[in-house]
Protein backbone atom coordinates (compact mmCIF):
# COMPACT_ATOMS: atom_id res chain seq x y z
CA UNK A 1 0.00 0.00 0.00
CA UNK A 2 1.39 3.39 -1.01
CA UNK A 3 1.83 6.17 1.53
CA UNK A 4 1.11 9.83 0.98
CA UNK A 5 4.07 12.00 0.03
CA UNK A 6 5.41 14.35 2.67
CA UNK A 7 5.30 18.08 1.82
CA UNK A 8 8.87 18.32 3.18
CA UNK A 9 11.50 17.44 0.58
CA UNK A 10 14.44 17.41 2.99
CA UNK A 11 15.80 18.92 6.19
CA UNK A 12 18.74 21.32 6.09
CA UNK A 13 19.95 21.88 9.59
CA UNK A 14 16.86 23.02 11.44
CA UNK A 15 15.17 24.21 8.25
CA UNK A 16 12.49 22.19 6.49
CA UNK A 17 12.70 22.62 2.72
CA UNK A 18 9.28 21.92 1.23
CA UNK A 19 8.40 20.60 -2.19
CA UNK A 20 6.12 23.61 -2.70
CA UNK A 21 9.03 26.03 -2.44
CA UNK A 22 11.24 23.93 -4.73
CA UNK A 23 8.49 23.71 -7.34
CA UNK A 24 7.74 27.43 -7.20
CA UNK A 25 11.45 28.26 -7.60
CA UNK A 26 11.65 25.96 -10.63
CA UNK A 27 8.47 27.52 -12.03
CA UNK A 28 9.95 31.03 -11.80
CA UNK A 29 13.19 29.96 -13.50
CA UNK A 30 11.20 28.22 -16.25
CA UNK A 31 8.96 31.25 -16.84
CA UNK A 32 11.80 33.73 -17.22
CA UNK A 33 13.96 31.38 -19.27
CA UNK A 34 11.12 31.07 -21.77
CA UNK A 35 10.65 34.85 -21.76
CA UNK A 36 14.34 35.54 -22.42
CA UNK A 37 14.42 33.09 -25.34
CA UNK A 38 11.33 34.58 -26.98
CA UNK A 39 12.41 38.12 -26.12
CA UNK A 40 15.54 37.79 -28.24
CA UNK A 41 13.35 36.94 -31.24
CA UNK A 42 11.16 40.00 -30.61
CA UNK A 43 14.06 42.46 -30.18
CA UNK A 44 13.83 42.82 -26.38
CA UNK A 45 17.06 42.66 -24.37
CA UNK A 46 17.59 39.81 -21.88
CA UNK A 47 18.65 42.30 -19.20
CA UNK A 48 15.15 43.77 -19.22
CA UNK A 49 13.67 40.42 -18.21
CA UNK A 50 16.29 39.89 -15.51
CA UNK A 51 15.55 43.32 -14.02
CA UNK A 52 11.81 42.69 -14.28
CA UNK A 53 12.24 39.40 -12.42
CA UNK A 54 13.76 41.20 -9.42
CA UNK A 55 10.63 43.33 -9.08
CA UNK A 56 7.76 41.18 -10.25
CA UNK A 57 8.40 38.05 -8.17
CA UNK A 58 8.47 39.57 -4.66
CA UNK A 59 5.75 42.12 -5.42
CA UNK A 60 3.67 39.42 -7.06
CA UNK A 61 3.76 37.42 -3.85
CA UNK A 62 2.81 40.54 -1.89
CA UNK A 63 -0.15 41.07 -4.20
CA UNK A 64 -1.21 37.44 -3.88
CA UNK A 65 -1.13 37.74 -0.10
CA UNK A 66 -3.00 41.06 0.02
CA UNK A 67 -5.72 39.65 -2.23
CA UNK A 68 -6.16 36.65 0.06
CA UNK A 69 -6.17 38.71 3.25
CA UNK A 70 -8.74 41.17 1.87
CA UNK A 71 -11.24 38.42 1.13
CA UNK A 72 -10.56 36.67 4.45
CA UNK A 73 -10.64 39.90 6.44
CA UNK A 74 -13.10 38.59 9.04
CA UNK A 75 -10.38 36.22 10.21
CA UNK A 76 -7.39 38.53 9.85
CA UNK A 77 -9.14 41.42 11.58
CA UNK A 78 -9.22 39.18 14.65
CA UNK A 79 -5.69 37.85 14.07
CA UNK A 80 -3.62 40.77 12.70
CA UNK A 81 -0.39 39.02 13.67
CA UNK A 82 -1.16 36.43 10.98
CA UNK A 83 -1.39 38.91 8.11
CA UNK A 84 2.28 38.56 7.20
CA UNK A 85 2.48 34.85 8.12
CA UNK A 86 2.60 33.72 4.49
CA UNK A 87 4.51 30.61 5.58
CA UNK A 88 1.23 29.33 7.04
CA UNK A 89 -0.38 29.44 3.60
CA UNK A 90 -2.86 31.83 2.10
CA UNK A 91 -2.01 33.31 -1.29
CA UNK A 92 -4.29 33.80 -4.30
CA UNK A 93 -3.02 33.54 -7.86
CA UNK A 94 -5.36 36.23 -9.16
CA UNK A 95 -3.83 38.66 -6.68
CA UNK A 96 -0.37 37.73 -7.87
CA UNK A 97 -1.35 38.17 -11.52
CA UNK A 98 -2.92 41.59 -10.87
CA UNK A 99 0.11 42.77 -8.93
CA UNK A 100 2.44 41.38 -11.58
CA UNK A 101 0.52 43.19 -14.30
CA UNK A 102 0.79 46.50 -12.44
CA UNK A 103 4.53 46.03 -11.89
CA UNK A 104 5.07 45.17 -15.55
CA UNK A 105 3.16 48.25 -16.76
CA UNK A 106 5.21 50.54 -14.52
CA UNK A 107 8.42 48.79 -15.55
CA UNK A 108 7.60 49.17 -19.25
CA UNK A 109 6.80 52.85 -18.77
CA UNK A 110 10.12 53.44 -17.02
CA UNK A 111 12.11 51.48 -19.60
CA UNK A 112 10.08 52.75 -22.58
CA UNK A 113 9.19 49.20 -23.62
CA UNK A 114 5.98 48.19 -25.47
CA UNK A 115 3.80 46.75 -22.65
CA UNK A 116 1.54 44.56 -24.79
CA UNK A 117 4.52 43.00 -26.52
CA UNK A 118 6.16 42.31 -23.16
CA UNK A 119 2.95 40.69 -21.93
CA UNK A 120 2.82 38.48 -25.02
CA UNK A 121 6.42 37.42 -24.54
CA UNK A 122 6.09 36.42 -20.89
CA UNK A 123 2.61 34.85 -21.17
CA UNK A 124 3.68 31.30 -22.19
CA UNK A 125 6.22 31.25 -19.37
CA UNK A 126 3.55 32.34 -16.88
CA UNK A 127 1.30 29.54 -18.09
CA UNK A 128 4.13 27.02 -17.78
CA UNK A 129 4.81 28.27 -14.25
CA UNK A 130 1.16 27.83 -13.31
CA UNK A 131 1.10 24.33 -14.76
CA UNK A 132 4.15 23.35 -12.73
CA UNK A 133 3.20 25.38 -9.66
CA UNK A 134 -0.10 23.54 -9.16
CA UNK A 135 1.92 20.46 -8.29
CA UNK A 136 3.02 22.28 -5.17
CA UNK A 137 -0.62 22.08 -4.11
CA UNK A 138 -0.45 18.35 -4.79
CA UNK A 139 2.41 17.86 -2.32
CA UNK A 140 0.65 20.05 0.26
CA UNK A 141 -2.65 18.20 -0.25
CA UNK A 142 -4.47 21.52 -0.75
CA UNK A 143 -6.55 23.33 -3.39
CA UNK A 144 -8.50 20.10 -3.90
CA UNK A 145 -12.15 19.57 -4.69
CA UNK A 146 -14.94 17.94 -2.75
CA UNK A 147 -15.08 14.34 -1.54
CA UNK A 148 -15.17 11.61 -4.16
CA UNK A 149 -14.64 7.88 -4.36
CA UNK A 150 -11.70 5.64 -5.10
CA UNK A 151 -13.70 4.20 -7.99
CA UNK A 152 -14.08 7.65 -9.57
CA UNK A 153 -10.37 8.46 -9.29
CA UNK A 154 -9.45 5.12 -10.81
CA UNK A 155 -11.90 5.76 -13.64
CA UNK A 156 -9.73 8.77 -14.59
CA UNK A 157 -6.78 6.37 -15.09
CA UNK A 158 -4.66 8.33 -12.64
CA UNK A 159 -1.39 6.84 -11.36
CA UNK A 160 -1.59 5.45 -7.85
CA UNK A 161 0.69 8.10 -6.35
CA UNK A 162 -1.84 10.81 -7.28
CA UNK A 163 -4.79 8.79 -6.04
CA UNK A 164 -3.13 8.12 -2.69
CA UNK A 165 -2.13 11.76 -2.27
CA UNK A 166 -5.79 12.69 -2.73
CA UNK A 167 -6.69 10.57 0.30
CA UNK A 168 -6.83 13.05 3.15
CA UNK A 169 -8.06 12.05 6.59
CA UNK A 170 -9.39 8.81 5.22
CA UNK A 171 -11.43 10.50 2.46
CA UNK A 172 -10.65 10.78 -1.24
CA UNK A 173 -10.96 14.22 -2.85
CA UNK A 174 -11.21 15.61 -6.37
CA UNK A 175 -7.71 16.44 -7.73
CA UNK A 176 -8.66 19.94 -8.92
CA UNK A 177 -4.97 20.91 -8.97
CA UNK A 178 -4.56 18.32 -11.73
CA UNK A 179 -7.60 19.50 -13.68
CA UNK A 180 -6.26 23.05 -13.76
CA UNK A 181 -2.71 21.97 -14.55
CA UNK A 182 -3.80 19.76 -17.48
CA UNK A 183 -6.26 22.28 -18.93
CA UNK A 184 -3.62 25.01 -18.79
CA UNK A 185 -1.19 22.63 -20.51
CA UNK A 186 -3.67 22.34 -23.38
CA UNK A 187 -3.86 26.15 -23.51
CA UNK A 188 -0.07 26.47 -23.49
CA UNK A 189 0.30 24.00 -26.34
CA UNK A 190 -2.31 25.94 -28.30
CA UNK A 191 -0.52 29.26 -27.77
CA UNK A 192 2.91 27.85 -28.61
CA UNK A 193 1.52 26.26 -31.77
CA UNK A 194 -0.16 29.46 -32.96
CA UNK A 195 1.85 32.46 -31.77
CA UNK A 196 4.39 32.34 -34.61
CA UNK A 197 1.76 32.07 -37.34
CA UNK A 198 2.18 34.96 -39.76
CA UNK A 199 -0.45 37.71 -39.36
CA UNK A 200 -2.49 35.86 -36.76
CA UNK A 201 -1.86 37.76 -33.51
CA UNK A 202 -1.62 41.49 -33.02
CA UNK A 203 0.51 42.63 -30.07
CA UNK A 204 -1.37 41.94 -26.87
CA UNK A 205 -3.49 39.12 -28.26
CA UNK A 206 -1.32 36.25 -27.06
CA UNK A 207 -1.78 37.69 -23.57
CA UNK A 208 -5.51 38.13 -24.12
CA UNK A 209 -5.85 34.53 -25.34
CA UNK A 210 -4.17 33.40 -22.14
CA UNK A 211 -6.46 35.53 -19.97
CA UNK A 212 -9.57 34.26 -21.71
CA UNK A 213 -8.42 30.65 -21.54
CA UNK A 214 -7.45 30.87 -17.89
CA UNK A 215 -10.70 32.63 -16.97
CA UNK A 216 -12.72 29.75 -18.43
CA UNK A 217 -10.52 27.10 -16.82
CA UNK A 218 -10.54 28.79 -13.42
CA UNK A 219 -14.31 29.31 -13.49
CA UNK A 220 -14.80 25.59 -14.01
CA UNK A 221 -12.17 24.43 -11.51
CA UNK A 222 -13.16 26.95 -8.84
CA UNK A 223 -16.68 25.53 -8.81
CA UNK A 224 -15.23 22.20 -7.66
CA UNK A 225 -12.87 23.49 -4.98
CA UNK A 226 -13.57 23.47 -1.25
CA UNK A 227 -11.26 26.35 -0.25
CA UNK A 228 -12.76 29.16 -2.33
CA UNK A 229 -12.79 32.79 -1.23
CA UNK A 230 -16.35 34.12 -1.16
CA UNK A 231 -17.61 37.63 -1.85
CA UNK A 232 -21.01 36.79 -0.41
CA UNK A 233 -22.77 33.52 0.27
CA UNK A 234 -22.81 31.53 -2.95
CA UNK A 235 -20.62 33.96 -4.94
CA UNK A 236 -17.03 32.78 -5.29
CA UNK A 237 -14.55 35.60 -5.83
CA UNK A 238 -12.48 33.76 -8.44
CA UNK A 239 -15.52 32.77 -10.47
CA UNK A 240 -16.84 36.34 -10.50
CA UNK A 241 -13.41 37.70 -11.47
CA UNK A 242 -13.13 35.05 -14.19
CA UNK A 243 -16.39 36.22 -15.75
CA UNK A 244 -15.29 39.86 -15.58
CA UNK A 245 -11.93 39.00 -17.15
CA UNK A 246 -13.51 37.04 -19.98
CA UNK A 247 -15.90 39.86 -20.86
CA UNK A 248 -13.12 42.45 -20.59
CA UNK A 249 -10.81 40.42 -22.85
CA UNK A 250 -13.45 40.06 -25.56
CA UNK A 251 -14.26 43.78 -25.43
CA UNK A 252 -10.57 44.76 -25.46
CA UNK A 253 -9.85 42.46 -28.41
CA UNK A 254 -12.66 44.00 -30.49
CA UNK A 255 -11.71 47.56 -29.53
CA UNK A 256 -8.02 47.16 -30.36
CA UNK A 257 -8.71 45.41 -33.67
CA UNK A 258 -11.21 48.05 -34.81
CA UNK A 259 -9.79 51.24 -33.28
CA UNK A 260 -6.18 50.90 -32.15
CA UNK A 261 -4.94 48.56 -34.90
CA UNK A 262 -1.63 47.66 -33.21
CA UNK A 263 1.37 46.15 -34.99
CA UNK A 264 1.65 42.40 -35.44
CA UNK A 265 3.19 40.34 -32.67
CA UNK A 266 5.87 38.92 -34.96
CA UNK A 267 7.03 42.45 -35.79
CA UNK A 268 8.55 42.65 -32.30
CA UNK A 269 9.39 46.06 -30.90
CA UNK A 270 10.18 47.18 -34.42
CA UNK A 271 12.45 49.88 -33.04
CA UNK A 272 15.79 50.28 -31.36
CA UNK A 273 15.95 51.67 -27.84
CA UNK A 274 14.41 53.89 -26.65
CA UNK A 275 11.01 52.59 -27.62
CA UNK A 276 8.54 55.16 -28.93
CA UNK A 277 5.01 54.72 -30.15
CA UNK A 278 4.13 54.87 -33.84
Amino acid sequence: MMMTISPVAFELGGLSVKWYGIIMACAIVLAFSMAIIEGKRRQVESDDFVDLLLWIVPLGYVGARIYYVVFEWNYYAQHPDQIIAIWNGGIAIYGGLLAGLLVLLIFCYKRMLPPFLMLDIITPGVMAAQILGRWGNFFNQEAHGGPTTLHFLRSLYLPNFIIEQMKIGGTYYQPTFLYESCLNLVGLILILALRHRHHLFKQGEVFMLYLGWYAIVRFFVEGLRTDSLYLTAGIRVSQLLSLILLIAVIALFIYRRKVVKPRWYLDGSGLKYPYTRD
